[in-house]
């Protein structure tokens, strides 16, 4: 999986919202004060060189989409932090997060409840 920094994944972020967009769509995505055209350009371009996004040409403008899956790329994210943070171990991770992430009580619930759904589907 590719690694990216924290300004392509941001555009990737805005590029998997708007699943296809021209330059100016993706600038448009940023809240206020927007990083300048060129700058979101030249990212976009290092994304095209590695291979996360591609691009279609109508005349002189490029519109561009992923070629990344984000639940791929969320899943592979994931994956490192628990294993660079979390000594590997997915306990731990979840024992940070529910004690760490002030969760409401309606939070927790609905957790719990994804929780018990998969405990019976490996039950079955």
């Amino acid at each position: 999986m590719i690694e990216l920094t924290k300004a392509e994944e941001q555009v990737m972020q805005y590029l998997w919202k708007i699943k296809k967009g021209f330059l100016k769509d993706i600038v448009e995505q940023y809240p206020e004060p927007k990083p300048a055209y060129t700058t979101v350009s030249t990212v976009v371009r290092v994304l095209v060189k590695k291979g996360a996004i591609a691009f279609n040409t109508y005349g002189k403008v490029n519109e561009y989409y992923s070629l990344i899956k984000k639940e791929d790329y969320s899943k592979k994210y994931m994956s490192t932090m628990v294993k660079n943070l979390f000594n590997n171990s997915q306990k731990q991770f979840a024992s940070f997060f529910t004690k760490e992430s002030d969760l409401s009580l309606s939070e927790l619930e609905e957790l719990k409840k994804l929780i018990n759904q998969e405990i019976e589907k490996k039950q079955s």
